[in-house]
């Protein structure tokens, strides 16, 4: 399906309630299915990638009952209730569903296969499936890919040493860990989301960080409890973007999840002059969270690179966007991970914001904007990627012609009713 965005004509003006949290959604899911009793998770993101998570676990003997719109409840099957699935199961599009899955099966008396759409299929698994491997896992990958084949095993806690900083990786070895004999403890090479540390101490693990490291003794098990999700900063980046670039806009941003480890597009934005105001900061389920106000900005162009990038590694196609209307020189570095992201980002960034007319030079670990520049209107390519087709509908918005951006239903995966939302706030699309 293809989507035409137009220029806006008028600043952007409102509230939005931006969905809640893809990275706590998938984990209240699991975690809740791993415990013992019903768990309640309010502000569920029913996301394309969340309900892959969600059909998954349902595929292995968990219930999972709706209440409302955004809240589900979890029957908990415990650490080992688990059952085998009738066949593969499918994770849909969804890396962190497939990566945390893999942790939580490796240690299941019962095969599983795991498997999914051809996008997923295409990303590398090596990176779980080495270290789940030392820890006395039988796992067989195809290529370094997915389909991965998990024979029943007896795992053993060990030390992990990161080489590169990722969260899935580290949630896929802590949850193999909850099953482990003797302690898992994994040393990180960067900061990383916490959502797993978090939320596993609140299910009455015990569980220590202490630096860079993060060691979990295997608990009798977890307790159940209820969630509340924050709404994803990885998706109000693209409103809170888009009210910068437009002049005159204030948009306000509720109840957005403000994790440490997550907030380095504030931070850059912040950096390149964009005036973002931050209200009520308080924590609702062991996250620290608080409402945004967003006034549109001048921007500047500025460097990027070392920890920062890990806390923004989702942002960087709607940072590339407002590099182009920022003056001076935008820089990323340090960023490989974007290569293997569900495509290639920093080809993709390139190469569609290049369409528009951007000033953009690729870098094998990342990419430099030329600001500021016009773009120009025509039609994109999203590559499936939601991250993408939301990028370029924001850079539709400033473009001096009409943007079409293909395979632009990708949004969903991500961010429903993405650009229903966005209309709300007075942009035109058709």
């Amino acid at each position: 399906m293809k989507s035409t965005i137009h220029r806006s004509t008028a600043p952007l003006h409102g509230r939005l309630d931006v969905p809640g949290d893809k990275s706590i959604s998938h984990r209240a899911l699991l975690f809740g299915a791993l415990a013992d009793g019903e768990s309640r998770i309010d502000g569920l993101l029913r996301s394309g990638d969340c309900m892959a998570t969600r059909r998954a676990l349902e595929s292995l003997g968990v219930s999972i009952l709706d209440t409302s719109d955004d809240t589900v409840l979890v029957r908990g099957a415990g650490l080992r209730g688990l059952r085998a699935a009738s066949g593969p199961v499918d994770c849909g599009r969804s890396g962190t569903g497939m990566r945390l899955l893999a942790g939580i099966l490796a240690g299941q008396r019962f095969a599983s296969e795991l498997s999914g759409d051809p996008q997923l299929l295409a990303r590398p698994m090596r990176r779980i499936v080495e270290p789940l491997r030392r820890m006395g896992a039988n796992i067989d990958d195809t290529d370094g890919r997915a389909p991965l084949h998990i024979a029943p095993a007896s795992l053993r806690g060990m030390e992990h040493r990161l080489t590169v900083a990722s969260a899935q990786v580290k949630s896929a070895l802590l949850l193999a860990g909850l099953v482990a004999d003797g302690e898992t403890t994994v040393i990180e090479s960067g900061p990383a989301r916490d959502h797993t540390e978090r939320m596993l101490a609140a299910m009455g693990a015990e569980i220590r960080v202490e630096g860079a490291a993060i060691t979990l003794r295997p608990p009798q098990g977890l307790k159940a409890g209820a969630f509340r999700v924050p709404a994803d900063i990885s998706s109000a980046a693209f409103p809170l973007v888009a009210a910068l670039l437009i002049p005159e806009s204030e948009v306000r941003l509720a109840g957005v999840g403000l994790n440490p480890t997550r907030t380095g597009l504030l931070d850059v934005l912040r950096e390149m002059g964009g005036r973002i105001e931050v209200e009520d900061e308080r924590t609702e389920g062991g996250e620290p969270v608080g409402d945004l106000t967003v006034y549109g900005s001048s921007l500047k162009g500025v460097s990027i690179g070392g920890d920062t990038v890990v806390r923004m590694i989702d942002e960087f196609p709607v940072l590339a966007v407002a590099a182009t209307q920022a003056s001076g020189k935008t820089t990323v570095s340090g960023a490989a991970e974007l290569r293997v992201k569900e495509t290639d980002r920093i080809g993709s960034i390139v190469a569609e914001l290049t369409a528009l007319g951007a000033h953009v030079d690729e870098h094998p670990d990342g990419f430099t904007v030329h600001g500021p520049t016009p773009l120009r209107g025509g039609e994109v390519e999203s590559y499936a990627d939601h991250r993408m087709a939301m990028a370029l509908s924001v850079a539709g918005l400033v473009a001096c012609d009409d943007v079409t951006i293909r395979q632009a239903e990708c949004a969903d995966d991500s961010y429903p009713g993405f650009m229903e939302q966005m209309r709300g706030l007075g942009v035109a699309d058709g």
